[in-house]
């Protein structure tokens, strides 16, 4: 699959700005500074796409980029980069508003097609343990992934991807994939997750 685009349309902070074309969308969810900003730029191979900080919380508002690639199955779709959770360096008003925004694009977007979850691969929080049990309830399809991965070793990230299934309690239908956004590990295996997401709608 080629990317022929990829570019920054809106960022959004209410359900009437969320787009309305209806095409399908992949989420990317996570703690704050887990690195989802670095994988949506490696993903896409677009340096500064989505913008990238060492200070958890930069991502305030929910941001749409729309990718256009050359399969005639997911030839259009929408990569959505959400605020991440837990720790940030913002005002607790700032960061207490970001879960109903997240939430109301999470049940509320008629485009969205799955949720990329991302989580630490060296160690989780409560919180990745919440994001899971939520989306679990929810019925949206989602992809476990486990960033940073080019920071452990190959038997330590055999491992963490094990710790993971078990922490989670995951089924055996949900995919986990090791990511690294320096050495671009683990992005074939998204896009072909994302093209199962998407294709039945592209």
């Amino acid at each position: 699959m080629k990317i022929l685009s990829a570019e920054f349309v809106k960022s959004c902070e209410q359900p009437d700005q969320f787009p309305k074309d209806r095409l399908p969308a992949v989420a990317f969810i996570g703690r704050s500074n887990v690195g989802k900003s670095s994988l949506i730029n490696s993903l896409l191979r677009r340096k500064g796409l989505a913008r990238v900080s060492r200070t958890p919380g930069k991502t305030q508002m929910i941001n749409v980029f729309l990718v256009t690639t050359d399969d005639p199955k997911v030839r259009r779709f929408y990569a959505v980069d959400l605020p991440g959770y837990g720790y940030a360096k913002v005002a607790k008003t700032v960061r207490a508003g970001w879960q109903p925004m997240i939430e109301s694009y999470l049940t509320g977007s008629e485009g969205l097609r799955g949720v990329m979850l991302l989580v630490d691969s060296r160690g989780t929080e409560r919180q990745d343990a919440e994001a899971v049990g939520w989306l679990g309830r929810s019925g949206l399809p989602m992809l476990l992934v486990a960033t940073k991965s080019d920071k452990l070793s190959r038997s330590e990230r055999a491992a963490s991807l094990s710790a993971l299934r078990d922490v989670f309690d995951l089924s055996e239908d949900t995919d986990v994939v090791a990511y690294s956004s320096v050495t671009h590990e683990g992005r074939d295996e998204l896009w072909q997750a994302i093209r199962k997401m998407v294709m039945s709608d592209a």
